[in-house]
């Protein structure tokens, strides 16, 4: 019969997504966070519906080193809940041993019966003829790659290996510990289940990361999801099925444009048909459009952000096709025309660096979009 169990990574629980501005009749962060603890349940009813009596965490469980009392004891009592699902967590390296020592003290004094710290690089025995075999990282940034000791760990009944660990395959965040790309040749093992890519990705046939459960950024262009792996004997290819349970989507759209472009439509077509409420979405105009259809274009975006769960434009990319009637619209003469003109000038002037270009440029939407709206 296959040995079956769940992988799942970079829970981060307590992270507050600073970055994220909170809308003044909304809670976003409360959500993204509430989302983040209720992942924990989610995983456990995917581990119980597929028959999986373990679940995996390769690494950063929490999201630092000092998570409060409060998400620490509702995390615990959340995974408690089904005394029949195994929670085995390993450190990563936003609640690495060192920094979070007292952390996992914590969680060894009062973690229930079916919840496991990895602390230790020891095998474990997870079922008859399965070992576990984990790489808790010690340090935040180590140097080195966490699972190079696993070659050399004896597993003598010749049953399945099964290893647990967190760091890059590539170097993702510039810290030098990689893991060799090989590493479950090398070590023998059927599976390695790794953690701190948050996104879905496959190294190998038997090397995997899961990503996140609840995404944090827009990067990946889908919802978290985790693994059930079913593994039928020691040296058979590992079968792999993957498990969307995210709530929030984060997504990221590119919007081309061209001086001609009908701006507001243009927007409105590459906008989710529905679902806006659990959508994180951020939009890059790009190309060139001229004053009055970026003002136009910040109105559609101002009118659509409130339906979803967080919306923002980015004309970092785009480009300004000025014409003169722009201008007029802002002042025919006078103090306005003047300044309109000169910010102009600099706009498209060759000896201001593209940083100073950049600035005039912006300063003439806003001047433009201030115009209009003292209009209506």
């Amino acid at each position: 019969m296959a040995f079956r169990f769940v992988h799942s990574s970079d829970l981060h629980l307590g992270r507050r997504f600073a970055s994220i501005p909170e809308a003044p009749d909304g809670n976003i962060r409360g959500r993204l966070m509430e989302a983040r603890h209720a992942s924990i349940q989610r995983l456990a009813q995917v581990a119980v519906e597929s028959g999986a009596e373990h679940i995996l965490l390769a690494g950063d469980t929490f999201d630092t080193s000092t998570p409060s009392a409060s998400v620490v004891q509702q995390s615990l009592a959340a995974m408690a809940e089904n005394a029949n699902v195994q929670w085995w967590i390993l450190p990563g390296n936003h609640d690495n041993l060192k920094d979070a020592e007292p952390l996992w003290d914590k969680i060894g004094r009062e973690a229930p019966s079916n919840v496991h710290a990895l602390i230790t690089p020891s095998p474990i025995e997870l079922s008859s003829g399965v070992r576990l075999l984990p790489c808790p990282v010690a340090f935040r940034m180590s140097g080195s790659d966490p699972t190079e000791g696993l070659a050399s760990v004896a597993t003598d009944d010749g049953g399945l290996r099964i290893g647990l660990a967190h760091a890059g395959v590539v170097d993702f965040n510039n810290r030098g510990a990689n893991i060799s790309p090989d590493r479950d040749r090398t070590a023998g093992l059927d599976y390695l289940a790794l953690g701190d890519w948050h996104g879905r990705l496959q190294i190998t046939e038997r090397t995997h990361y899961s990503g996140s459960p609840e995404q944090d950024r827009f990067k990946h262009g889908r919802r978290g999801c985790c693994l059930v792996i079913s593994l039928d004997s020691p040296g058979a290819p590992p079968f792999v099925e993957d498990v969307e349970i995210g709530e929030f989507l984060w997504t990221e759209d590119e919007l081309p444009l061209l001086p001609d472009t009908d701006v507001v439509a243009a927007l409105e077509d590459i906008l989710p048909q529905a679902g806006h409420r659990d959508i994180l979405m951020r939009v890059k105009a790009t190309g060139w459009a001229s004053l009055r259809a970026q003002s136009e274009l910040d109105a559609a975006a101002a009118q659509c952000g409130p339906n979803f769960a967080h919306f923002e434009l980015s004309k970092e990319h785009l480009k300004t096709s000025y014409n003169e009637a722009d201008i007029d619209e802002i002042d025919k003469g006078g103090a306005l025309r003047l300044a309109a003109g000169r910010l102009k000038e600099d706009a498209e002037s060759e000896s201001l660096s593209s940083e100073d270009r950049s600035i005039s440029a912006g300063a003439l939407a806003r001047l433009y979009s201030y115009v209009k709206e003292a209009e209506e």
